[in-house]
C-alpha cells in the first residue's frame, strides 16, 4: 500500500506540471496584457508600464514562469490585483460558505440515489419504476434558472419559511441560510443521479451472482442491500469522487443568487474583475484535488472490495 501510494504521488508530478504550464500559457500569451484591463480605456503609456512592472508581467516568460512555479510549489499566489487581499485568504475564507452548502448536498444526494436507485431496481418493469423515471426525465429538462426562481420566490418570498439571500456569522446561523439551496441543489441534481445509479444497480441484479443469492433463498432485501449494493459501490464511488471537485465551481450559481461568499461566487467576480491570481490559484487547487480525489477512489475501490489490486 505504501509503495502504491509513493508511485501514485510522483506520478502525480508530471500532470501537475501539465496544468501548470497550460495556465501559464492560457493566461499569459492567450489572456492578453493585465496591465490594459487594469489601467482602463483612458490610460496613458506610462500608467500601463506601471502596472506591468507592479504586477511583474514585465519580466522575461521563463523568469514569470519559475515565479509561478514557486507560488504552485508553496500554494502562495500572492495578492488579488482588484482587493489587495492575499490570495490564500480569498481561498481560505470562501471555502466554509461553499462546504456548508455542498457537504449536506452531496450526502443527501449520494443517500437518496443509492435507496431511491435499489427501490427502483427491486420494482424495475412496474408502473412505479416507469412513473419515476418520467419524472426524472422532466426534471432533468428543466434548467436549474427555473428552480431557482422557483424555489425561492414561492418557499422563501411567499411562505417565509426560508430567507430570500444574505449569509449568516455562524454555523447554525449558517444552516439557516443554506437549506433552501441545498433543497435546491438536490432537486436539481436527484433526477441524474437517481437514473445512473438505477443503470449501475440494474447491470449488477441480471449477474451470475444474484440469481445464485436468490437460489440459497436470501431475502431479496438482503440480496439488493448487500450483494447487489457491493458490487454496484464501484461505479457509484467513481462518479461521486470525480465530481466532488467540479462542484466546488459548479454550485456558482447557487452561491450567486443567494449571496453566499462561496468559491464558486470568488470565481465569477475574479473573471469579471479580470483577477488573474484568484483565477489560477482556483484552477490550480481544482486540478489538485481531482488527482487526490482519484487517488482516495482507487482506496476504496480495495476497501468496499478487497479483490481490487491496486496497481
Amino acid at each position: 500500500m505504501f509503495a502504491y501510494l509513493i508511485r501514485r504521488l510522483w506520478q502525480m508530478l508530471p500532470t501537475l506540471l501539465g496544468v501548470v504550464l497550460l495556465v501559464f500559457v492560457l493566461f499569459n500569451w492567450v489572456g492578453g496584457d493585465p496591465a490594459y484591463i487594469l489601467a482602463g480605456k483612458m490610460s496613458d503609456a506610462a500608467s500601463i508600464e506601471n502596472i506591468r512592472r507592479q504586477l511583474g508581467v514585465d519580466q522575461p516568460w521563463h523568469v514569470q514562469l519559475w515565479i509561478f512555479l514557486q507560488q504552485v510549489a508553496t500554494f502562495d499566489f500572492g495578492q488579488s490585483w482588484a482587493t489587495g487581499e492575499p490570495v490564500a485568504d480569498i481561498i481560505a475564507t470562501r471555502l466554509g460558505p461553499s462546504l456548508t452548502v455542498l457537504v449536506p448536498l452531496t450526502v443527501l444526494e449520494t443517500v437518496l440515489g443509492i435507496a431511491l436507485a435499489l427501490a427502483v431496481a427491486f420494482l424495475r418493469g412496474s408502473l412505479a419504476d416507469r412513473a419515476l423515471m418520467v419524472l426524472c426525465t422532466v426534471g432533468m429538462s428543466v434548467s436549474i434558472l427555473v428552480y431557482i426562481i422557483v424555489f425561492q420566490y414561492w418557499l422563501a418570498y411567499q411562505a417565509g419559511w426560508f430567507p430570500v439571500q444574505g449569509w449568516g456569522t455562524g454555523l447554525l446561523d449558517n444552516l439557516r441560510f443554506a437549506a433552501l439551496p441545498i433543497l435546491i441543489g438536490l432537486a436539481v441534481s436527484l433526477a441524474p443521479t437517481l437514473r445512473l445509479y438505477r443503470s449501475f444497480v440494474l447491470d449488477e441484479v441480471g449477474q451470475d451472482y444474484v440469481r445464485t443469492a436468490r437460489a440459497k433463498g436470501l431475502p431479496e432485501r438482503r440480496v439488493m442491500w448487500v450483494h447487489v449494493l457491493r458490487n454496484a459501490a464501484i461505479p457509484i464511488i467513481t462518479h461521486l469522487m470525480a465530481s466532488l471537485p467540479a462542484m466546488l465551481i459548479g454550485a456558482f450559481l447557487l452561491e450567486r443568487f443567494f449571496g453566499i461568499p462561496g468559491i464558486g461566487r470568488e470565481v465569477i467576480l475574479a473573471v469579471e474583475r479580470s483577477d488573474f491570481p484568484v483565477i489560477k490559484a482556483i484552477t490550480v487547487y481544482v486540478a489538485v484535488a481531482t488527482m487526490v480525489f482519484n487517488l482516495l477512489t482507487d482506496l476504496l475501490y480495495q476497501a468496499v472490495d478487497p479483490r481490487v489490486q491496486l496497481k
